[in-house]
């Protein structure tokens, strides 16, 4: 696996996820030449001028298959519990054909809602049903590795995906930038809040649960 790690001068030494460090390290995933002063130069050119922030990463679009996902149980289980007959397998084939619809809208959503920003203070990324935020002043070290930029916080490792091919570079410079411009502000750690994908996945299960209360005009 190679890697780049862009020092804290912008110089170069990759879903928002946690992953274990364990023992492998920087030094042990080493870049190209050619890889390593493309990312140096890039580091250098954002870091005299950042771009306004907050700015959002530019991210490959969501494949179809995935929208596919995230829209089917909309329509398709509440299409089967108004046609359920009401009977106390059917209660429980409405409860089973909710649940696997909701696990289908919250992992199909992780794909269609995914979203990263960098902000002034924090790298803000909004996965499946959370928004959660990184302040910069936790970051140790920032690294791309395999196309994907990977953020080190002690032993943790919050890798960022699914970014446009051409961008990796410039995302990681800019993230870079913002972590530097960072270093004299207040640090403001949040928590994971709820994000859109929440709201979604409530609105399936009004569809879902609904559409077999209201065929057999219990509501």
């Amino acid at each position: 696996m190679s890697g780049q790690l862009i020092g804290a001068e912008g110089s170069m030494v990759p879903p928002m996820g946690n992953r274990s460090s364990g023992t492998d390290d920087a030094a042990a995933r080493p870049g190209t030449t050619a890889e390593t002063n493309a990312a140096a130069n890039t580091g250098s050119n954002v870091g005299a001028q950042l771009p306004a922030l907050p700015w959002r990463v530019p991210l490959d679009p969501a494949p179809w298959w995935a929208w596919t996902l995230f829209v089917a149980p909309f329509i398709a289980v509440p299409a089967l519990n108004s046609w359920l007959w009401m009977g106390a397998r059917d209660f429980l084939a409405v409860g089973l054909f909710t649940i696997i619809g909701a696990s289908v809208v919250r992992v199909a959503g992780g794909v269609v809602l995914y979203r990263v920003e960098i902000t002034a203070t924090a790298l803000k990324a909004r996965t499946s049903l959370l928004v959660r935020s990184l302040a910069w002043q936790g970051v140790d070290d920032i690294e791309i590795v395999d196309g994907s930029v990977v953020l080190a916080s002690g032993k943790d490792e919050n890798e960022i995906n699914g970014i446009a091919k051409d961008q990796t570079v410039y995302a990681a410079a800019v993230m870079q930038a913002a972590r530097d411009s960072a270093d004299n502000q207040p640090v403001r750690r949040t928590r994971p809040r709820p994000g859109i994908g929440v709201v979604c996945v409530l609105a399936y299960l009004v569809l879902a649960v609904g559409a077999f209360l209201y065929r057999w005009q219990l509501v």
